[in-house]
């Protein structure tokens, strides 16, 4: 017999496509009153600042607010922008039509030279390069600025899984009903850390093990993703304790949103009384270890795509290097041949000399 709580929660289920139109325009209009709040807020911040080019900066704002691009989009580019322009006022730039290649060169080894990481300085770039030809489109910077590509290198890094021995350690040190269901989601969905605090009631169909991510906040894209027996378990264990007229699925005290910041510091809480805080793992690293963990079971790399939300399979295709059995198998049975000899005669080390 199942709980009530989760009759109510299976109840959410069935009502999932009746409502999912309905929630999917409330979260478009959502979206827009915050990129509507977070243009004008930036606007404001910008019309305080001595800088060269505020108003084109503002009208650049402008400009993607009306493309419909996200809060966070917005933020990022201000913050590269006004940066950008930041140096040019101390590189004695008064006007933004005095702008050449070399300022733009010199402003991303500044942002190398003062420790930013090589992926952090290449997304700053990327907003420039956009920022600089919307400029060129209104005839403001000349195009010679942009004219050869400038390319930021970013290290090829493999994806950090934990390994299955700390993560059962992991899983013994997580206490609360609250967290244990938040864990387990993170590693039995794969999903981001924002998905999983933005989850409503709605999203979860608990008789399906289904979770509904309308639009993704990295790519804005909508998926399904799917959920566990062991994560089942622990969401109807956090559905009894947790407040069933509160809609969003995990909350902090006094019904406060739980930030990013308070997730990871969770985790670090955890990562500690298990004895693994030297180790280094992040909260993503949930997200990766839920992916290796399916390739080694064999699930083939375009299911695996979709689940992550991956526009590329490209970058799906990371994990298959840590999970490369084929390549394993086959390393070990050469250097088998070459111990033994087969190959060019024996010489294989000797612990006891």
């Amino acid at each position: 017999m199942f709980p009530e709580v989760y009759t109510e929660a299976r109840q959410h289920g069935r009502n999932h496509h009746v409502h999912s139109t309905s929630r999917f325009r409330s979260s478009i209009a959502q979206v827009g009153n915050a990129g509507r709040e977070t243009f004008e807020k930036l606007s404001l911040k910008l019309r305080e600042q001595d800088l060269p080019g505020i108003e084109l900066a503002e009208s650049y704002l402008s400009h993607l607010h009306r493309k419909n691009r996200r809060p966070n989009t917005l933020e990022i580019n201000y913050t590269s922008i006004k940066l950008f322009l930041h140096f040019l006022k101390a590189a004695g730039i008064s006007h933004l039509d005095g702008v050449e290649r070399k300022h733009l060169e010199a402003f991303i080894e500044y942002e190398q030279d003062r420790g930013m990481k090589p992926l952090s300085v290449r997304g700053r770039l990327g907003c420039l390069r956009a920022f600089l030809r919307f400029l060129m489109e209104e005839g403001v910077v000349r195009h010679e600025v942009l004219s050869k590509p400038i390319a930021v290198k970013v290290p090829d890094a493999l994806p950090r899984a934990i390994a299955p021995e700390d993560v059962r350690a992991l899983l013994c040190a997580v206490d609360g009903a609250r967290n244990r269901a938040m864990v387990l989601m993170l590693l039995r969905t794969g999903m981001r850390i924002g998905e999983v605090l933005a989850l409503r009631m709605d999203d979860i169909d608990l008789k399906e093990q289904k979770v509904f991510i309308h639009e993704a906040r990295k790519t804005g894209l909508g998926r399904v993703v799917y959920f566990s027996s062991d994560a089942k378990d622990a969401l109807l264990a956090w559905l009894q304790e947790k407040d069933p007229r509160e809609d969003v699925l995990f909350y902090g005290k006094k019904y406060e949103t739980i930030t990013y910041a308070a997730a990871r510091a969770m985790f670090v809480r955890y990562l500690k009384k298990a004895g693994l805080l030297h180790k280094g793992y992040t909260i993503h690293c949930l997200r990766h270890t839920f992916a290796s963990e399916l390739l080694n079971a064999g699930m083939r790399l375009e299911c695996l795509q979709p689940l992550l939300g991956h526009t590329s399979i490209e970058v799906t295709r990371r994990y298959a290097r840590l999970t490369d059995k084929t390549r394993e198998e086959e390393y070990f049975r050469a250097m088998a041949l070459i111990e033994k000899g087969e190959i060019h005669g024996a010489y294989r080390f000797d612990h006891r000399i």
